[in-house]
């Protein structure tokens, strides 16, 4: 007798194999049975399923032997579901968000499961709400402010921010990242100089108390100070902290426009000094002057690193436009001190005229781009969605002025949506057998207070309706490895990212043919169309577009 049948579906098992009609049981919260039926697929001819020989591991024996409908037919169970023949993957792994930030608040994560999104990966960018130094605490709130939602922190270390999670419940299974930028922040503040020795002596002592800690390795965020502050010599030698343990290093690049062949390289060869494994963060190309070209080269980079040996991978969320904090588009060097010391810089007229002469050139065609994705204030609410040059127009200034004003009136909470990508990128990018989905966005309710990027609901089903079936970009198969066993192979996660018995049931049913990404930009927070059941550790989670109210999320922790 099983928990949990689910009959009559087409598996997509996460290997990049072809799919195969077959039966699923659950016992325990773990795939114990997995039946495959005898199937001519006669519908299926000319379908073919991409998989790089590297990766041929994840593709060996799934354990299900074909054995026709009698088998499936015998099996019982407290539940039985019936899949209607549509298909059945695995519960998609985020390997990119930031709900470290907003798990504590919002332990639903409806945004992650209502997606299809059962596991997910936090503190990525350099951010994390851990280490906490009780001296630069207050500058560690104004780091995250506009993520963070808690009054104050669980406690000093990784360790105790996990704990905090376990016990508040969470539906989604969450891991986690330790972010440079929090590790420098703890051991330096916000100085803009070089780290001494004992400054890094502290950094490496925070890097690896994290990852005993059970941390999948160290984030950067090198556009966002105290992060861009670091020198590749410093990241490298922190990086190699992590070697013992195999964590590796996740890079939010030092830019992503016109120098990003140049950050590329510097990831590249963080790698090698350290010898630890590289995941490019959201690999993009956001400037006019280096799209079609820019991403080709840094991918072939990539390739020509991997072919060498080198152990490098990126991951992707599927829009042309991104999101981060306004007051990115300040001079790095205006941070030094925290926010605080930016606004009071902000209030020198001297210091200003700098700053905004630094903005205009560096900006000089492109604040059009720029828009208000959410402020933080039901002051400044009308400015949501207006564009940078719309701001200034309205009150009668310049663009910078204008990006400036608001970032002041908000204290630094209120994010921007930039349109800098192409859609020829963003497929060619997608269309590498060695890139990974992540939403880079959170864990928040249907009713979060704030506005979103789409991704935060829809990233995984618009890669499957949009680019899969609709552009025709890859095969169903190819999709679903990039969200689930690829990644989980990348994170060293053993027992999930596949149908195969001894795996958690993380899994998901959708309607391919209904599969809709209903999130945009004027209405984010929707679920979307065509997820039909999510299971979280073999528990139902959500149905037909609403949460079930069930916690059965675990904490994840690097082995190794």
């Amino acid at each position: 007798m099983y928990d949990l049948i689910i009959r009559n579906c087409r598996i997509v098992d996460g290997t990049g194999q072809p799919w195969y009609r077959g039966s699923v049981a659950v016992k325990a919260g773990k795939i114990v049975k997995v039946v495959r039926e005898n199937d001519e697929h006669s519908d299926r001819e000319g379908e073919s399923s991409e998989i790089s020989s590297e990766n041929a591991i994840l593709a060996a024996d799934s354990g299900a032997e074909p054995t026709g409908a009698a088998e499936a037919a015998e099996m019982t169970a407290l539940q039985i579901v019936d899949g209607h023949d549509h298909y059945l993957a695995p519960g998609f792994i985020d390997i990119h968000s930031h709900s470290d930030c907003k798990i504590l608040a919002y332990p639903t994560g409806e945004s992650r499961i209502l997606q299809g999104v059962t596991t997910e990966i936090g503190g990525n960018c350099g951010m994390s709400p851990f280490p906490v130094n009780p001296r630069y605490e207050e500058e560690l709130s104004g780091y995250l402010r506009g993520w963070w939602e808690e009054d104050t922190f669980p406690g000093r270390r990784m360790s105790d921010f996990l704990k905090a999670v376990e016990e508040k419940g969470h539906s989604v299974n969450f891991g986690a990242l330790v972010g440079h930028g929090s590790v420098r922040l703890a051991a330096m503040g916000f100085s803009d100089q070089k780290a001494d020795a004992g400054q890094m002596a502290a950094m490496k002592d925070y890097v690896k108390e994290a990852m005993e800690d059970g941390a999948f390795g160290m984030s950067s965020g090198l556009i966002y100070p105290p992060g861009t502050y670091a020198d590749t010599d410093e990241l490298a030698e922190l990086s190699a902290v992590m070697k013992p343990y195999g964590g590796m290093y996740v890079t939010h690049m030092r830019n992503e426009g016109l120098q990003l062949v140049e950050s590329v390289r510097e990831a590249l060869e963080i790698g090698k000094r350290s010898g630890v494994a590289v995941e490019i963060s959201h690999h993009k190309a956001t400037r006019k002057e280096v799209w079609h070209t820019g991403c080709r080269e840094t991918i072939a980079m990539m390739k020509e690193a991997r072919a060498n040996g080198q152990d490098v991978t990126f991951d992707q969320y599927p829009y042309t436009a991104s999101s981060t904090g306004m007051d990115c588009n300040i001079p790095s060097w205006a941070f030094e001190g925290g926010v605080d010391a930016l606004l009071k810089r902000l209030e020198d007229p001297e210091l200003k005229k700098k700053i905004c002469t630094q903005m205009e050139e560096s900006h000089r065609g492109r604040w059009d781009e720029i828009h208000v994705g959410d402020a933080a204030s039901r002051e400044n609410a009308w400015t949501i969605g207006k564009s940078i040059p719309e701001l200034a127009q309205i009150w009668n200034i310049t663009p910078e002025e204008a990006c400036i004003r608001l970032v002041v009136k908000e204290r630094g909470d209120v994010k921007e949506i930039h349109y800098g990508m192409c859609d020829d990128d963003v497929e060619y990018i997608m269309s590498q057998d060695f890139g990974m989905i992540g939403s880079d966005g959170e864990g928040v309710p249907l009713d979060f207070h704030g506005m979103v990027h789409p991704r935060y609901f829809g990233a995984f089903t618009r890669v499957l309706a949009h680019y899969c079936r609709e552009r025709k970009l890859f095969s169903l198969e190819t999709a679903v490895r990039k969200m689930t066993g690829l990644t989980a192979q990348r994170l060293g996660l053993e027992d999930r990212g596949l149908i195969r018995e001894g795996m958690w049931a993380d899994l998901v049913l959708f309607d391919f043919d209904q599969l809709e990404s209903t999130p945009d930009f004027q209405n984010p927070k929707v679920p979307s169309k065509g997820i039909e059941k999510v299971y979280v550790n073999g528990i139902l989670t959500a149905e037909n577009g609403r949460h079930t109210g069930a916690m059965a999320g675990m904490v994840l922790r690097r082995k190794g």
